[in-house]
């Protein structure tokens, strides 16, 4: 008799779906230390739960020798996706540059109001803050990664919201 083929779907019940997890992350952590083990190979798993919790191994070196080995070897890649991110925000800047632009050629400058003005001002605080907010992030997490560790996810969110609180409060 066999096994009967699981569907692959999110699990609604929230304890069934917590054991499941419990499950399948330590039989992913034995198959990792078996192919090391088996094949030499230096193996890092980083597993982060659904609430944010992170459960790491390594076997062979250490995790964050593997990262580094890691952003060595693809380094272009990374440095690829950082480009690709700042040429979105460039664009979707642009974009609003231009939108704003086009508002005050079409507006005389004479005749705008105050109003209009200041919502213009807050849009571009907002538009200024989520740039270096997400800058910040940017730093922060390449910095974690090279230096395995010293941050988790629950601690850089944390650094995210203090770096966004600080300038809403600006």
């Amino acid at each position: 008799m066999g096994r009967r083929k699981v569907e692959i779907k999110r699990i609604e019940n929230k304890s069934s779906r917590q054991v499941t997890f419990c499950k399948r992350r330590n039989g992913l952590m034995e198959k990792a230390r078996q192919l090391s083990i088996l094949c030499g190979s230096s193996v890092g798993v980083l597993i982060v739960s659904s609430t944010g919790k992170v459960y790491s191994s390594s076997s062979g070196d250490s995790m964050a020798q593997i990262l580094k080995r890691y952003e060595v070897q693809h380094a272009d890649e990374l440095k690829t996706s950082d480009l690709t991110e700042k040429t979105q925000n460039y664009l979707s800047l642009k974009e609003l540059l231009e939108t704003v632009q086009g508002k005050l050629e079409e507006a005389n400058v004479d005749n705008i109001t105050i109003e209009s003005l200041i919502s213009l001002e807050e849009q571009f605080k907002t538009a200024l803050s989520l740039t270096r907010a997400r800058k910040v992030y940017v730093y922060i997490l390449s910095t974690s990664l090279t230096a395995f560790g010293s941050l988790f996810p629950e601690e850089l969110l944390r650094d995210e919201n203090k770096v966004l609180a600080s300038h809403l409060g600006k």
